[in-house]
C-alpha cells in the first residue's frame, strides 16, 4: 500500500502528459469451469487413531516481514512435540490460513509440510520477490494506474512465484496431501468481502479450484492496489448444478445474522443470479478486507447445521485440545509528526489513514473470530454429549476414556507484543517483498521467540485448560 502511495505521488503532474509506452495486458481468468459440482476437489484430512490435538494457524499480511515472522513461528512449533506424543507440533497442523504476504508461507507449508521448512529461507525469504513486478515510481506507471487500474498484470508476479517457488502446483496438489486444509484469501473489491480460495466458494460459481494454480491465488492475495491490476476469477453461475448452502440461505433471511456472513452470502447470491453481469470477480490484496486471515474460519464455522464443522465427525469425537494461533506481524504506530503542531504531509497522512482503516477492520474481525471460537467450543461439547455410546464407538473406535466435555480450546494472537523490549526495530521494517538477510533472520528469530513467550501457547503446552468463556484475547 505504501508503494502504491509513492507511485501515485506524481499523479497530479503526470495526468496531463501523454501515456508512456504500452498499457498493461488484460488479466485473463485464472480458473477454468467445472461441469459438475460433484467433480470439485476437496480436502479429506487423514487421521490416525491417536489424533486428539487440532492445530490451526492464520498468517497476517505484511509482505516479506509477515512471511519471515510466520516462518519463525512454524520453526518454533517444529522444535516441540505435541504434549504426550513423539509427533512434532507441525505434524498436527490441520488448518492454515494466509492473507497477502502471509499467504506465501501458508501455501508453501500446505504443499510441503514440515519437510519444506528448511528450504523456505533460501527459496523465498532471501530472494528479491520484487523481481516479479515493477515498483518503479514513474510518470508512465502512474498513467498505467489511471488508465489500466494498475502497473503489473498476471504475466509478472504469478509467473515469478511459479518459476521460483510453486513450480506449477495447483490446488489439486494441496488436496492430494490431505492435511492441512489451506485457506488463501483475497478481496472481492466489487462486493467488498473476503474471497477465499476454497472448494465451497468455487463450487458456488462453478469454477474449478483444483486446476487453479497456487501461484495465482497467492498473487491475488498479495495484489496491492495500483501496483497490480485486479486479478480475475470467472463466474459461471450455477451451471454445474451447485446450490447455495442452507446455512448461507438462512443468513439471508435472518436480520440478526453476522454482517460479514450476510455480506458474503449476498455476494454469492448476486454472482449466481446474474453471471453475465457479474462474469468476472475482481480480486486485490486480501488485507483490504481481512488482514489477519481469520474470516475463512469465521464464515465456515457459521455452518450451524453441525457442532463440529469444519472438523470431520471422527476428528471432533477424538479431539481433546484445539490450538488456534493468529500470527500477526502488524506494526505499531510510527512517525514523529504527533510531536508537532503542524499536520503530517500528504504521504504520511495517506499512509496513516490506510493503516487506520485496515487495523480497525482487523480489530473488529479478530473480536468476531474470538466470539466464533467461543461458540464453536460450546457447540462442539454439546454435539459430543449428544452422541450415543454406539456412535462414540463408531467414530472413535472405543468408548475407553470417553468424556464428552473433555475438549478445550486455546485461541490467541502471536505478535511483536510478545517480544517485549526485545522487539527492537521490527516495527520499522517495511512491508516490501525484499528485505536484507539480517532483517529476515531477525524476523524469523522474532517469530520463534514470540511463540515461546506467548501465554496462550505456554498454557497449551503445559496442559492448562481454559473455560469456554475465557478464550484468550491476546
Amino acid at each position: 500500500m505504501r508503494q502504491f502511495l509513492r507511485i501515485c505521488g506524481v499523479a497530479v503532474l503526470s495526468a496531463t502528459l501523454a501515456a508512456c509506452g504500452g498499457g498493461v495486458g488484460l488479466n485473463l481468468p485464472i480458473n477454468p469451469e467445472i461441469s459438475n459440482v460433484a467433480d470439485q476437489g476437496n480436502w479429506n484430512p487423514e487421521l490416525s487413531a491417536a489424533d486428539n490435538t487440532i492445530i490451526g494457524l492464520a498468517f497476517s499480511g505484511g509482505g516479506m516481514r509477515a512471511a519471515a515472522f510466520a516462518q519463525g513461528v512454524l520453526l518454533g512449533l517444529d522444535e516441540k512435540n505435541t504434549p504426550g506424543t513423539r509427533r512434532r507440533l507441525t505434524d498436527d497442523v490441520d488448518f492454515v490460513a494466509g492473507v497477502s504476504g502471509g499467504s506465501v508461507p501458508a501455501a508453501w507449508f500446505g504443499l510441503h509440510g514440515r519437510g519444506g521448512l528448511a528450504s523456505f529461507r533460501e527459496r523465498f525469504l532471501l530472494r528479491n520477490a520484487e523481481e516479479g513486478f515493477d515498483t518503479q515510481v514513474s510518470v508512465g506507471n502512474v498513467l498505467r494506474i489511471l488508465t489500466d487500474g494498475g502497473v503489473n498484470d498476471t504475466s509478472r508476479f504469478p509467473r515469478w512465484l511459479d518459476d521460483n517457488l510453486f513450480q506449477g502446483a495447483t490446488f489439486n496438489d494441496l488436496f492430494s496431501r490431505k492435511k492441512p486444509i489451506v485457506w488463501i484469501s483475497a478481496s472481492d473489491i466489487y462486493n467488498r468481502v473476503p474471497f477465499t480460495f476454497e472448494p465451497l466458494t468455487f463450487s458456488a460459481i462453478c469454477g474449478d479450484l483444483g486446476r487453479t494454480r497456487i501461484s495465482e491465488a497467492v498473487a491475488a492475495s498479495a495484489a496491492v492496489p495500483g501496483v497490480f491490476t485486479p486479478i480475475n476469477v470467472e463466474n459461471f453461475g450455477s451451471s454445474c448444478g451447485s446450490k447455495l448452502p442452507q446455512w448461507m440461505q438462512r443468513s439471508l433471511r435472518d436480520p440478526d445474522a453476522p454482517q460479514m456472513l450476510r455480506a458474503t452470502a449476498q455476494a454469492l447470491t448476486r454472482l449466481r443470479g446474474d453471471p453475465q453481469r457479474f462474469r468476472y470477480i475482481k480480486l486485490l490484496d486480501g488485507g483490504l478486507t481481512d488482514n489477519l486471515g481469520v474470516q475463512p474460519v469465521s464464515i465456515i464455522r457459521a455452518n450451524r447445521d453441525t457442532g463440529y464443522a469444519p472438523l470431520r465427525p471422527d476428528q471432533a469425537a477424538r479431539a481433546r485440545r484445539l490450538l488456534f494461533l493468529v500470527v500477526d506481524s502488524g506494526r505499531g504506530p510510527a512517525g514523529n509528526w504527533t510531536s508537532q503542531l503542524a499536520s503530517p504531509g500528504a504521504f504520511a497522512l495517506a499512509s496513516a489513514v490506510t493503516d487506520a482503516a485496515i487495523d480497525a477492520g482487523s480489530y473488529k474481525g479478530y473480536d468476531y473470530f474470538l466470539a466464533v471460537m467461543q461458540d464453536w467450543e460450546r457447540d462442539l461439547r454439546t454435539w459430543r454429549c449428544s452422541l450415543s455410546m454406539a456412535e462414540v464407538t463408531r467414530l472413535r473406535g472405543t468408548t475407553a476414556g470417553w468424556n464428552c466435555r473433555d475438549v478445550t480450546f486455546h485461541v490467541g494472537r502471536v505478535s511483536f507484543d510478545d517480544l517485549g523490549p526485545s522487539r527492537g526495530n521490527l516495527d520499522n521494517v517495511e512491508t516490501s517483498f525484499k528485505l536484507p538477510p539480517a532483517t529476515v533472520d531477525q524476523l524469523v528469530e522474532g517469530g520463534r521467540n514470540a511463540l515461546n513467550n506467548n501465554p496462550v501457547f505456554r498454557a497449551f503446552m503445559s496442559g492448562r485448560t481454559q473455560a469456554p468463556s475465557t478464550v484468550a484475547r491476546r
